[in-house]
């Protein structure tokens, strides 16, 4: 999994993977933040998330284009530092007045701008290291760590907003409301670091930020190396990225209902405290155990000297006993907060990632290896079944008008919060078969001069998605939960069918 890598991978992941923290720690509190401060109505504050994530993930596109004239490395630099001055303008506690609203609009355009810069032309740089014939049978397995390092910051993202917020509240006196803005500080400090890191180890992947005379002369050169596509290659190509494309919008429309409807069920629905060994995966640290022992696993298993098993043993009799300690040191009760269960996704990518990199590898091994159009729509039907599971979960509960009304009265039934924990592992195994996949398929498929602009297709086609995930939030309210759920569901179907309908075609360029 790790071995033959080229080291720009790891450094390159490990900037984003602070960039994402920062992300996902301002994102898990976003709607509740909109809520709670403007007194937005559900609805009102979806519609908002949705246009700030379609921004998010649209403006990639015209950073990809940018990025294709002026390099990757200096749109980067750009977009980093236009999202650390709208980090800053969400930190700064300027209440619920008009002036408050302003700010936030003007620093979510501002951060939209930033990560256009940034997200796309840095998976640009991931794929332009595996352009090198040693790495090229490689690049799959390169954007399953690339996506997982990115998870890795998201996983701590919501107990950093959570612990913060406390703290400001509990230690020095904040209100509920202003303590939001301690979280989306975090998000400040996390792109620090990130930069720290990118120029830290800027020397591994120098060659691929494209921009300068002499970097444009080695890519010209190695252009020559590769068949020049004609143009009806060309357009066969575009037109196969154009169709994935058009299935993924409906996968990130059911997928990013974790920071919205997803949300909106574990604060109105979901048990407000868990007990006993079940209330152990509301700690990160015990996740973070539980990955600790996943992966020496692995190593145990792969290693190929004693030494090697030793220390994988040592490792998980470690983890092994730290869970055990905390078992015996849990309260009679824990709280449950909603934010929290957005931690689930990226622990399950990043525990689960070695695990589906060992079963394609050994479907690989015999050529049984489906193709990356294929895993598609095979996430595309996993996604389904996570609402299924949404569905059984709402057997019986109210509509949130009325969930509303009963929680005021003191009357309203809540479900474990197994449910949802399930139901985002349901939605990773989906990720995992549908989004590093995906990746690597416009990485490779692109035609060499259009590599930024076809990689901000993608993200054009996640913007869509992202929007049409307020669609979700508009049936919140009164009609019943299984009108949520269902539309959601039906949707992921008929996204499969389309992509299995046109599979021919999609790997026939693959």
């Amino acid at each position: 999994m790790f071995e033959g890598q080229p080291k720009g991978l790891y450094a390159l992941a490990l900037a984003n993977t602070g960039e994402r923290f920062g992300y996902y720690t301002m994102l898990a509190i976003f709607v509740l933040f909109l809520m709670d401060n403007f007194g937005m109505s559900p609805s009102t504050a979806g519609n908002i998330y949705a246009m700030f994530l379609a921004l998010v993930y649209f403006l990639p596109f015209i950073g990809g284009i940018l990025a294709d004239k002026f390099g990757y490395g200096r749109m980067v630099t750009v977009g980093v530092i236009a999202m650390f001055a709208g980090y800053v303008l969400l930190a700064l506690p300027m209440g619920s007045s008009t002036l408050g609203l302003v700010a936030m609009f003007a620093a979510l355009v501002v951060i939209s701008c930033g990560t256009g810069l940034f997200k796309g032309n840095l998976q640009v740089m991931v794929g332009n290291l595996y352009d090198d014939p040693r790495y090229a049978k490689r690049r799959d397995s390169a954007f399953s760590i690339f996506y997982m390092a990115i998870n890795i910051g998201a996983l701590f993202a919501p107990t950093a907003a959570v612990e913060i917020m406390k703290y400001a509240q509990n230690s020095l006196g904040v209100s509920a409301n202003d303590s939001y803005h301690f979280a989306f500080g975090v998000a400040c400090v996390s792109l620090i670091v990130s930069m720290a890191i990118y120029y830290g180890f800027r020397s591994t992947f120098r060659h691929v930020e494209g921009g300068s005379v002499k970097e444009a002369g080695k890519g010209a050169a190695a252009a020559e190396k590769h068949e020049e596509l004609s143009p009806r290659e060309t357009k066969e190509r575009i037109v196969a990225l154009c169709l994935v494309f058009a299935v993924v919008i409906f996968f990130w429309m059911a997928f990013h209902q974790n920071g919205l409807t997803l949300t909106y069920f574990a604060k109105q629905f979901t048990a407000r405290s868990s007990e006993g060994l079940e209330s152990m995966m509301f700690s990160v640290w015990n996740l973070v155990a539980v990955i600790f022992i996943v992966y020496a696993l692995f190593s145990f298993f792969q290693s190929k000297t004693g030494k090697g098993k030793l220390v994988s043993c040592v490792v998980i009799f470690l983890a092994m006993c730290f869970l055990g300690y905390q078992y015996a040191a849990l309260p009679a009760s824990t709280p449950v907060d909603a934010p929290i269960f957005q931690q689930f996704n990226p622990f399950f990518v990043v525990a689960l990632t070695p695990v589906s990199m060992a079963i394609f590898g050994s479907l690989a091994a015999r050529g049984k290896e489906p193709s990356a159009p294929r895993k598609i729509g095979l996430g595309m039907l996993v996604a389904a079944c996570g609402y299924v599971i949404m569905l059984a979960a709402s057997i019986g509960l109210l509509s949130p008008a009325d969930q509303t009304q009963a929680i005021e009265a003191g009357t309203a039934s809540f479900v474990s919060p197994n449910w949802l924990v399930s139901t985002y592992l349901v939605l990773t195994f989906a990720e995992l078969l549908l989004s590093p996949m995906g990746i690597s398929f416009v990485s490779k498929v692109a035609p060499p001069k259009y590599k930024g602009m076809m990689m901000g297709g993608w993200f054009v086609a996640t913007a869509i998605g992202n929007y049409l995930t307020s669609v979700a939030s508009w049936l919140w309210g009164e009609l019943p939960l299984y009108f949520v759920w269902g539309t959601l569901m039906v949707l992921c179907l008929l996204a499969a069918l389309f992509i299995f309908s046109v599979m021919k075609r999609l790997e026939k360029v693959a």
